[in-house]
């Protein structure tokens, strides 16, 4: 009988220490992280450099634009 005592006090302890350990945690919290900040773009006006093409390639202000899509012969060559 005291062996039956025993092992339901230990069965008890334990299982009232994990409903403790369990009460005692708190909740979890997260929240997103602040987004970075975009990177800086040094851009000339539109009426600055009007838009031209050498050979295929659109180009405005000595640099190239497109992202090497064909420019159409419509566009003014420089």
């Amino acid at each position: 009988m005291s062996i039956v005592r025993t092992l339901s006090g230990s069965i008890l302890l334990v299982a009232a220490g994990a409903v403790l350990a369990t009460a005692a945690a708190g909740a979890a919290t997260a929240r997103p992280e602040p987004a970075p900040e975009p990177p800086a773009v040094q851009s000339a006006r539109i009426g600055q450099c009007p838009l031209e093409r050498i050979g295929h390639q659109f180009v405005r202000c000595d640099d190239l634009t497109g992202a090497g899509v064909a420019a159409p012969a419509w566009i003014p060559e420089q």
